[in-house]
Parts: structure tokens; C-alpha cells; sequence
């Protein structure tokens, strides 16, 4: 019973064989967790990555190089494009076919039923697919997770144990920042074993933020199993056809920048004209605006033109949106929560401006500006006006 439930399985994203970023990293953070996890409780159990599409099968063996130790992929016309309703049917016919999991690890071919963990990316198609899969398959997701553990935890609980304490061995514990930004929130998915209404919920699956775990090396030396599965596909799951199909980029570049001006709750007390301020010293300095992740669910009152262009998911830095490296970072009004730290941390030079010196971005800057942005913006805009006059006269 123990070896019912066995290894990692990774949904990857791609475009036409070339893989997203966040697939790879999380076929890296598999690896990291499955080498962890076989150490710990002395097994062999493989990271295993499920790929779909239409001649893709050269590609699926390039994610063996990358950390996977097995590749289950699914190659037909029909999955070229992603459709939900068709591609949740195919990964949930993998995840429950027996026959493919027993050739990934023959010793445990008669009884293993289900993979243990799995991964979906957390954007949006991976957002969308993780929950109807997880719902087909009728077990627990966590969405939006940056941090990822295996542990054996000890535990009581009315439903789940019938208050009884009891153990559960390798357990994913699933990490999410709260609201705040200061908060993790941990998230299981634990099977019921309170004899009342005994049931499994496996695999323990979770969609991961793009940007939190670095991406792998290649490795051609190392070797895995590659395996055909042929999905069952009926007239009823090809009624919604794609018609025709258009890549829309972010809206937002923070790779090419030199210079990000962030703010984030600290423009309450007026918040139009200080996301005018923002927006004017970016302009200045040539750079571009982001925030922080509650700015991304509207908590103030803007002009509508404001509240489109800067309030929105596509302009968070943290584990929640952007990593960047600019040159220079300007927090304004930013308390320097963890999860924002962690995607501005690779900046060059960081200047922070916050009235509260005790602030935790206070540690993470190179200049504090002590003051209100209301107060100290406008002499930033004003000096930088003038040093750009000097130079233009040079």
C-alpha cells in the first residue's frame, strides 16, 4: 500500500517543441525535491515529465537532458494547440494509467496507481489545466506556490484523523505568499484517515509561479525513458475547435530597462497624484513602473487610464510576478515585504524612499530616503531635470 502512490510528474508548456522557461525550472525544482526526497527515505523515485502536442517526440527527449528520468508524451494533431477540455483528458488518462506508470519503474508495475506529487505552471493556461485535471482526478491543488518542501509531519485533526494524532510520511508541503506579502500561507493535501470516510488524495499537485526556481543546465550525458502514450479521444471532446491562434506578449518589458520605479502601498494618502509622481519619474530616468503584488487587486480609487496601465498582475516584481536585474531600482513606498525583495534583489543599485526607518526594505537598499514620496519625488524629478540639462550642454 505504501508504494501505491509513487513520483513526480511535470506538465510541460511549450510552443511548437520549444519549451517555456517555467517548464524547465520546474523540471529543475523536481530534480532538486526528487534527489532530496530518494536521499531521505532511500528509494528511486523519478522525476517524470508529460508532455503534449504534434511531432514532438525529438523535442520531449531534450527534457531528459535537462533532470527528467522519464518522459510520457502524447503525439497527435489534435494536441497541437491546448484546448482544456481535451488536454485535461489526456493528462488525467496518464495519471491514472496504470501501464505507463509500471514501465517507468517495473518493480512496482502491480502496484502503483497514481503518481505521488504534480506540477502544473501557474499561468494562465497551467492555471486553468491544474484545476480541471485535479478536479477529474478528484484530489487537492495549491495555486500560485514559490517554495516547495517534502517532510514527514505529525498531526491531529477532526475530519482528516478523526482527532487522533498521526503521521504523514513524505508530505508536500506547498508554500504561497499571503495578501500582505509578509505572510506564507502552507498549503497540504493530507488523506483522510478518519475510518468515518477513509480516502486518498494523490497525486499532491500545486501550480508554480514562473521566475521562482533558477533554470537547469543541459546534461546530453544523461539518459532516461521515453514513452508513447496514445490517449483515448473521442467525436465528443473535438466540438470546440481553435480557428486561429495569436501570441500575445506581456505588455510590460522589464528585461530591457536600465532603470524600475516600484511603489507600493505607501501612495494611500493620495493615490492618483502620487502614481502621477511615479509615472513622471520614470519617464524621466527612461524606465519602467512596477509594483507591488496588492497594488495588482486594486485597493485605491485611480483615474481609470492610472488604474489600466499600472494596476495590473503584469507589473508585479516579486514571487508573485517579475524578477529583474535593472541597473538602478527605486522602491517608493514599499515596506519590503520578502516576496518583493526576492524579485528586486539582483538590482544594482537600489534606493528606497519610505517614511518608516524601520521598514524592512531599509536592509535591502543601497540609499534610505527618510520621507514621505509626496515630499521627496518631486526634488528627485526636479534634480534629475537638471543634471540632464547639464549634460546635454557638455
Amino acid at each position: 500500500m505504501a508504494e501505491q502512490f509513487r513520483h513526480l510528474y511535470v506538465v510541460i508548456e511549450h510552443e511548437d517543441g520549444e519549451f517555456l522557461p517555467v517548464s524547465l525550472e520546474m523540471i529543475g525544482e523536481a530534480r532538486r525535491l526528487m534527489d532530496d526526497f530518494n536521499s531521505k527515505y532511500s528509494s528511486k523515485e523519478k522525476v517524470v515529465a508529460v508532455m503534449l502536442g504534434h511531432n514532438i517526440q525529438d523535442a520531449s527527449k531534450q527534457l531528459i537532458e535537462y533532470g527528467a528520468d522519464a518522459v510520457i508524451y502524447s503525439d497527435n494533431p489534435e494536441l497541437k494547440d491546448v484546448r482544456n477540455t481535451i488536454h485535461t483528458k489526456v493528462i488525467s488518462q496518464i495519471a491514472q494509467d496504470t501501464k505507463t506508470l509500471g514501465e517507468i519503474e517495473a518493480e512496482y508495475a502491480t502496484d502503483i496507481q497514481r503518481p505521488r506529487y504534480m506540477f502544473f505552471a501557474a499561468d494562465s493556461i497551467g492555471r486553468h489545466l491544474s484545476s480541471t485535471v485535479l478536479t477529474e482526478l478528484e484530489s487537492g491543488l495549491a495555486s500560485d506556490i514559490n517554495q516547495l518542501v517534502i517532510e514527514d509531519i505529525e498531526m491531529s485533526h477532526q475530519q482528516k484523523t478523526g482527532g487522533k494524532k498521526e503521521t504523514y510520511e513524505k508530505t508536500l508541503e506547498m508554500y504561497r505568499p499571503d495578501f500582505s506579502g509578509f505572510l506564507w500561507t502552507t498549503i497540504l493535501c493530507l488523506d483522510n484517515r478518519n475510518p468515518a470516510f477513509p480516502r486518498y488524495y494523490h497525486p499532491q499537485s500545486c501550480s508554480i509561479i514562473p521566475g521562482v526556481f533558477e533554470l537547469p543546465k543541459s546534461d546530453s550525458s544523461r539518459e532516461g525513458k521515453i514513452i508513447e502514450f496514445v490517449p483515448t479521444i473521442d467525436t465528443e471532446d473535438l466540438r470546440v475547435k481553435v480557428l486561429g491562434r495569436e501570441v500575445i506578449e506581456s505588455e510590460v518589458d522589464f528585461e530591457t530597462p536600465r532603470t524600475i520605479v516600484s511603489f507600493g502601498r505607501g501612495i494611500k494618502e493620495e493615490p492618483e497624484q502620487n502614481m502621477k509622481l511615479i509615472e513622471q519619474l520614470a519617464k524621466e530616468l527612461n524606465g519602467e513602473v512596477g509594483i507591488t503584488l496588492p497594488i495588482s487587486k486594486k485597493p485605491y480609487q485611480v483615474s481609470s487610464n492610472l488604474d489600466t496601465k499600472y494596476m495590473i498582475p503584469d507589473r508585479v516584481i516579486g514571487t508573485s510576478g517579475h524578477k529583474t536585474s535593472a541597473m538602478l531600482y527605486i522602491a517608493a513606498g514599499v515596506s519590503g515585504a520578502m516576496q518583493h525583495v526576492w524579485g528586486m534583489k539582483d538590482s544594482g543599485f537600489v534606493v528606497a524612499i519610505n517614511p518608516d526607518e524601520d521598514a524592512p526594505i531599509k536592509d535591502e537598499c543601497d540609499v534610505f530616503i527618510k520621507g514621505r514620496m509626496e515630499d521627496v519625488i518631486p526634488l528627485l524629478i526636479e534634480e534629475i531635470k537638471k543634471q540632464i540639462q547639464i549634460v546635454e550642454a557638455v
